[in-house]
């Protein structure tokens, strides 16, 4: 009975046209083992779950085609961008399916995995190998960004940093997908920051439906984004070096900082308890839910988004000799 309900929802389904059009439509899940004994409601956006494997799909999306729309971008355009995988990876796959050139920047902190699958899919690798003041490679990659910008004909800068559509890809996304899919109100807004883009999208489309949600931004403990003291961090998609021109903190209700090996746990956890192969950042969002939840009102109900796959981390946080190292070096608190 159950097999034929399932080929009957297949049978009825839409055909995409592309591998882009795939983009969205993620499952949100409630993470009730994880969280059972807690008397809070904890719901994820599994983000994980588009095609390019991250939530960085969406304005990879969408950015290019609202440029190719108003003519930003067009089939002269070389596109190049800053990132530490992931939005290089959705990037890399719509450049592909719409004949753009791609050239992403990127520093050794990139896993290996990631930069393997950028290559794979046709796009241009510069690696930036030194470090910037704070110890971080974000401010080299954008100087090397706005060198190839000036050396390389047609070429555009996505700018994931400044970009407006950036968070109205989220708000239009993953924003307005949680507040159909949410069985009830909003209470609590749980997510990793780096460009702030995606906080930003969900938390003004969820706030439209339900203005009181308490936003929590979750930030590597050694980041800069929120005004706190630099420090070493070696999870990439979480944190940054330097303060997005995006940033609204007048918009963020409170800053939890996780450190690496918190994350680490977190991914452990949200493997054990749900069976959920998640990427660091979704293992520093668990590991902040659980710093907070003494605090959280028992019937409330939790939403956070697990941005991407554990698979692209399997020489990282699911490598045991390099959480041993990584226990070795004294993280910030």
């Amino acid at each position: 009975m159950i097999e034929s309900t399932i080929q009957a929802k297949v049978r009825q389904g839409v055909v995409a046209d592309s591998i882009v059009a795939c983009v969205g439509r993620t499952p949100l899940v409630r993470l009730k083992r994880l969280f059972e004994d807690s008397g809070v409601n904890v719901l994820a956006k599994l983000e994980m779950m588009n095609p390019g494997g991250s939530m960085k799909d969406r304005p990879a999306r969408y950015i290019i085609e609202q440029g190719l729309r108003d003519g930003t971008i067009h089939s002269g355009t070389h596109l190049i961008e800053s990132t530490s995988g992931n939005l290089g990876i959705g990037l890399a796959i719509m450049a592909k399916l719409y004949g753009l050139q791609f050239t992403c920047v990127v520093d050794p902190k990139i896993t290996k995995t990631n930069l393997n699958i950028i290559k794979q899919l046709g796009a241009n690798i510069d690696m930036v190998t030194e470090p910037d003041e704070q110890g971080g490679y974000l401010k080299t990659r954008i100087k090397r960004v706005k060198e190839l910008v000036q050396k390389i004909p047609g070429g555009y800068w996505i700018n994931q940093y400044a970009n407006e559509l950036n968070w109205k890809a989220h708000y239009h996304g993953a924003g307005s997908e949680i507040v159909e899919q949410v069985d009830g109100s909003v209470d609590y807004l749980v997510c990793a920051v780096s460009t702030t883009g995606s906080i930003l999208g969900f938390s003004r489309r969820i706030r439209e439906e339900f203005p009181d949600v308490k936003v929590i931004a979750v930030d590597a403990a050694g980041s800069v984004i929120f005004g706190a003291l630099p420090g070493p961090r070696e999870l990439p998609g979480i944190g940054a070096s330097r303060v997005p021109e995006l940033l609204s903190p007048g918009e963020i209700d409170e800053v939890i900082y996780v450190n690496d090996l918190e994350s680490v746990k977190g991914c452990q956890d949200l493997l054990a308890f749900e069976g959920i192969f998640a990427g660091g950042s979704s293992g520093s969002v668990i590991a902040a839910i659980q710093k907070i939840l003494p605090q959280i009102p028992p019937g409330s109900r939790v939403v956070t988004v697990l941005p991407d796959r554990g698979d692209r981390y399997l020489d990282t946080v699911y490598d045991e000799e390099w959480v041993r190292k990584l226990s070795r070096v004294k993280l910030p608190v």
